[in-house]
């Protein structure tokens, strides 16, 4: 597995208003209304402030029944599949294999003979991608690109489900492929008829 990417957000905005930095990936396997979690939200990083993080490229799994219970987060990697299955101790989430549909995904898929499940996913132990309602014999599929979506927004909650209208407003998309280290740059902003939107850049990129 690589080593984490060690990222640093830096303001150098305008901003007046204190804004909250939302980050977050993309499943990029679905191509229907897809619910997307705020994976990590940076607040109250006044201008001139950074705040340093990690993108680990490990992620894990863990999912839940309709009985309540909520499996431990196992190691996952692309081109794994999982199943959640009923077993002599009750349901319980099972590695089998790289027997994913594509080596670039993760599949979890719902083997009880009854109950739907949910299955997350989760990166630098945030949420960072769920499917709910699976039903018996389906799956959930998860395929991230290397890269990571970030803006401003309000009344974020890190690793709750942002709705679409709140996603509308995200176009910035960074890419991390092949980096070691970076640093993100938000400039832009600012009170008044003068003020320009928000700008996310990669700066001083040093590459793995």
């Amino acid at each position: 597995m690589s080593a984490d990417i060690n990222l640093t957000f830096y303001n150098y905005s305008n901003a007046a208003d204190n804004p909250e930095i939302v980050i977050f990936q993309k499943n990029v396997a679905t191509s229907f209304e897809e619910l997307t979690v705020a994976w990590k939200v940076i607040k109250n990083c006044g201008q001139g402030d950074y705040h340093p993080f990690s993108y680990p490229m490990e992620m894990k799994v863990s999912a839940s029944d309709s009985w309540g219970n909520y499996t431990p987060q196992l190691d996952a990697q692309n081109g794994q599949l999982f199943a959640m299955e009923l077993t002599a101790s009750g349901d319980q989430l099972i590695l089998l294999g790289n027997e994913a549909a594509s080596p670039n995904e993760i599949d979890l898929a719902n083997n009880l003979k009854q109950g739907a499940i949910n299955a997350n996913v989760y990166k630098d132990g945030r949420l960072l991608a769920t499917k709910t309602n699976i039903p018996p014999a389906q799956k959930a599929v998860f395929e991230f690109k290397p890269t990571i979506w970030i803006g401003v927004a309000s009344q974020i909650v890190e690793g709750q489900v942002m709705n679409s209208a709140v996603l509308s407003e995200f176009n910035t998309e960074l890419s991390l492929l092949g980096i070691a280290s970076a640093d993100i740059y938000m400039t832009g902003g600012g009170p008044g008829p003068t003020s320009t939107p928000y700008q996310f850049t990669l700066q001083n990129v040093e590459l793995a």
